[in-house]
């Protein structure tokens, strides 16, 4: 028999029971995410990112896409930028998130959007998700397990020099600004106020570059600018007990008048 097309189908109608297959916590998380308390609580603090934000501009991105989008998030430790690619690219993830065929969102507007919730409102929110999973009957709600994963962070590596030239970068601005308060109690300021940071940053440099180096001799030549830059840091905390030694004073001075 001759047809003329397919019947008609909503695609998104079998995906829930496709999630169910594929991945049950989204199923279930799905029901949870219903509640209407946990829907209020972030659309108050989504209203609140720009001054006019309730009433006037574009159309933003539902909420409770966003919402279901900074969930998928924590729950699979994804980066913004992964989560909009997952979830373009899911038809399930597209049911869970209320997307549908509209677009997804880009991680900077994700991120954008995840910076006006306020710690209160996160901790509503685990007060509510753990009462909503005692309803269930999924957990009793009386251990909580917190994760002390280590996470990478916006801080350079650590090294011995490195941490040295920190020592003497901070201690210099510490002499810097005590500078116009010793004046009068120390006889050369300026030395006693000198900041060693330049001399530090260049002995470090070149001990970079050394240790680039392919030479037999090179180990002779780092030590001597491993002793140079320790050098320079003792002087620099020299400098610094002076300098706070002559504030004491000060303050004993000033206590007694």
């Amino acid at each position: 028999m001759l047809v003329d097309c397919y019947a008609r189908e909503d695609v998104f109608a079998q995906v829930p029971e496709l999630a169910a297959e594929i991945d049950p916590v989204l199923r279930t998380l799905d029901g949870l995410l219903d509640d209407d308390q946990l829907y209020q609580q972030v659309r108050a603090d989504f209203g609140k990112r720009h001054r006019y934000t309730l009433v006037h501009g574009c159309h933003s991105t539902p909420v409770e896409v966003l919402l279901r989008m900074q969930i998928l998030k924590h729950l699979y430790q994804w980066s913004y930028k992964e989560l909009a690619a997952r979830v373009k690219d899911s038809l399930v993830l597209r049911w869970f998130c209320r997307v549908a065929f509209h677009g997804v969102p880009d991680g900077s507007t994700l991120w954008h959007w995840q910076q006006t919730l306020r710690p209160e409102t996160l901790h509503a929110l685990n007060d509510r998700v753990v009462q909503l999973a005692k309803q269930a009957k999924v957990t009793k709600g009386r251990k909580l397990r917190l994760d002390a994963t280590c996470v990478q962070t916006e801080i350079h590596h650590p090294t011995d020099s490195g941490l040295l030239v920190d020592s003497v970068r901070v201690l210099s601005r510490f002499v810097q600004r005590a500078k116009e308060l010793v004046k009068d109690q120390v006889s050369n300021v300026q030395q006693a106020c000198r900041s060693r940071l330049r001399t530090a940053r260049q002995v470090a440099q070149t001990l970079h570059r050394q240790l680039r180096r392919k030479v037999e001799d090179k180990e002779v030549q780092q030590k001597e600018l491993y002793q140079k830059l320790i050098e320079t840091a003792e002087h620099m905390v020299h400098q610094s007990q002076a300098v706070a030694a002559a504030l004491t004073q000060q303050t004993g001075q000033v206590a007694q008048r």
